[in-house]
């Protein structure tokens, strides 16, 4: 099976042995991206969370002739970093036109985003802040013809009503790491939006039905790494229990906390891409169907949006 990663934060410090500001191990990305394509993942989409963070995607993956081809980036700011607009030495404009410049300087660049609303964490940057420049994304969009990467977090229909009104500006775009109720998903499918399932998509029985009734041609999956792994406290857990020990060597190989890194183990708790393969048999064993056939309508979904094919 082929999988695409459409959200993975591999620009994190955690994929450099760093924690808080302090080295814990030693650097071990290139180790964490083999495994990925030892796991079936061909294609991983960079998340840009801000300015920064972008630009150190597209420089990483434009530096280093391994990853062209495999390694692609999304560029925007996310919710949560939406005061740095504001704090921009030159203004929330040049913050804007920083990101435009970014977004079309490269083919590796394919979406928009992470950009949306998440009222769980106002204590990042409030709600104001973040529907004002939430906003103006729509139109990076629009200008750069790129779909959207979009996040959203218990945010009543702020964000459901700010997406209708700005839906004429963008073609694609999918609401990563859902975990809204039934209604919420088919709500956003009424937008003609697309839905990504992680580890923290399938945390509750709840969960499991609304990822159940996802429309096929509106699916994606992600691992949203270093997050949002699958835990045995999960409801999803338990629908890994056909994954044969062959894939479990693959798609989970063997971890070491961080204190006792060990190169070439993963590390506990922090998630990568390579356990995408779990999230699909997770999702295909919650919808009852075929994880090889699932895998290539997943596939030919985000190839659709994203423009992107092997």
């Amino acid at each position: 099976m082929n999988y695409l990663d459409i959200g993975a934060n591999i620009t994190d410090p955690m994929f450099r042995g760093l924690y808080r500001g302090k080295q814990a191990h030693a650097d071990d990305l290139a180790l964490v991206l083999q495994r990925a394509r030892d796991g079936g993942v061909q294609k991983i989409f960079v998340t840009g969370t801000n300015l920064e963070d972008s630009k150190e995607a597209i420089e990483a993956i434009e530096s280093n002739d391994d990853a062209k081809g495999f390694l692609y980036s999304t560029v925007g700011c996310h919710p949560t970093r939406s005061s740095e607009f504001e704090a921009y030495k030159d203004g929330p404009q040049a913050y804007y036109d920083e990101l435009l410049k970014v977004a079309t300087s490269s083919k590796t660049v394919v979406a928009i985003g992470e950009c949306g609303l998440d009222y769980d964490r106002l204590h990042f940057c409030d709600k104001e802040t973040q529907k004002k420049y939430f906003a103006v994304q729509f139109d990076l969009a629009e200008k750069t013809q790129l779909s959207m990467f979009l996040h959203n977090r218990n945010t009543g229909n702020d964000f459901y009503d700010l997406v209708k009104a700005n839906r004429h500006k963008f073609k694609h775009g999918v609401v990563h790491s859902f975990t809204g109720s039934l209604e919420e998903m088919k709500m956003l499918i009424d937008l003609d939006l697309y839905i990504g399932v992680n580890g923290c998509s399938m945390k509750t029985a709840e969960n499991l039905e609304v990822v159940k009734a996802i429309p096929q041609d509106r699916l994606m999956i992600e691992t949203d790494a270093p997050w949002c792994d699958i835990r045995p406290t999960h409801a999803s857990f338990a629908h890994l229990k056909n994954v044969s020990p062959e894939e479990m060597k693959i798609y989970a190989p063997p971890s070491k906390k961080k204190e006792r890194f060990e190169m070439g183990c993963m590390v506990k708790s922090r998630n990568e891409p390579c356990t995408i393969g779990l999230v699909l048999h997770a999702v295909a064993s919650i919808r009852n169907v075929d994880p090889v056939e699932l895998s290539e309508i997943i596939w030919n979904n985000t190839c659709t949006v994203f423009n992107t094919s092997v």
